[in-house]
């Protein structure tokens, strides 16, 4: 199952470099996960200083 982003994201792009599938991109006021590309790792998710990546 993908990650998924939520509003707390400040855009500073922390789980998109750390990413090892590039599965997260810049969206619309937030990153985004593509859950075709995501493997479920969870690297994303321990990066963001916000807390705002989570199972979804």
């Amino acid at each position: 199952m993908a990650r998924v982003i939520n509003d707390e994201c400040i855009m500073c792009g922390a789980c998109a470099s750390a990413c090892p599938e590039s599965a997260i991109s810049e969206g619309d006021g937030k990153y985004v996960v593509d859950a075709s590309a995501c493997i479920d790792c969870g690297i994303c998710e321990g990066e963001c200083p916000m807390g705002a990546i989570s199972e979804a």
